[in-house]
């Protein structure tokens, strides 16, 4: 894991290299062409490099999708989990009846009880299978809440920077990606603006 973040570090560190040295060259052609050329203001670079980041647990705490897909998902997760609690219970309660006959000699033949014993072992697999659908079932629609979510941040993305005009945006976890930059670079609440616009609470059932 410390190996992939290096990797990733270092790819961000080239990246803005990359974006440095475009920056000057193109204000250097600019000079020599008659153009004026962009200076650092003093005290402050904001605004200078074309670039912007988006923190992603703002946006998940602030998009109206996020939320009404996370609420949704939870209450799928305790349904299917009051389902399965409901069911192991029940299963708990016959293996308990089943082993009190075992022990009083309650059941009229051995092949009684061996019926009675496979009931309740073909009721325990039924409740594995059926924890397992509802764990996949689970996993699939929180992907499509991902996917669903990722499409629209990169289709607002899209739309912001037909103006915008940035020539990179990143996403900031905590401190993952950057570990300090200037406010004006942060475009977070620009871009929960826009999605709440655009979102349609229908959208997340």
């Amino acid at each position: 894991m410390k190996n992939i973040s290096y990797i990733i570090n270092g790819v961000l560190a080239v990246a803005i290299i990359v974006l440095f040295i475009l920056f000057f060259t193109s204000n250097k052609g600019n000079t020599e062409n008659g153009g004026t050329s962009l200076k650092f203001a003093e005290g402050d670079s904001t605004g200078v490099l074309p670039i912007a980041y988006v923190n992603v647990d703002s946006l998940l705490i602030n998009y109206n999708y996020a939320k009404d897909a996370n609420d949704a998902l939870m209450k799928k997760y305790n349904s299917s989990n009051a389902t399965l609690t409901q069911k192991q219970r029940q299963l708990e309660s016959e293996a308990a009846e089943f082993q009190r006959k075992v022990q009083n000699n309650a059941f009229l033949s051995q092949e009684r009880a061996q019926q009675e014993a496979a009931r309740i072992q073909k009721l325990e697999a039924d409740l594995h299978t059926m924890a397992q659908r509802l764990q996949e079932d689970y996993v699939r629609e929180q992907q499509k809440v991902n996917v669903q979510m990722a499409d629209s941040v990169r289709l607002i993305l899209k739309e912001l920077n037909k103006t915008a005009k940035y020539q990179m945006i990143f996403s900031n976890t905590g401190l993952d990606n950057i570990l300090l930059a200037k406010d004006g670079y942060d475009i977070t609440g620009t871009v929960i603006t826009l999605l709440n616009n655009r979102y349609k609470p229908e959208a997340a059932k």
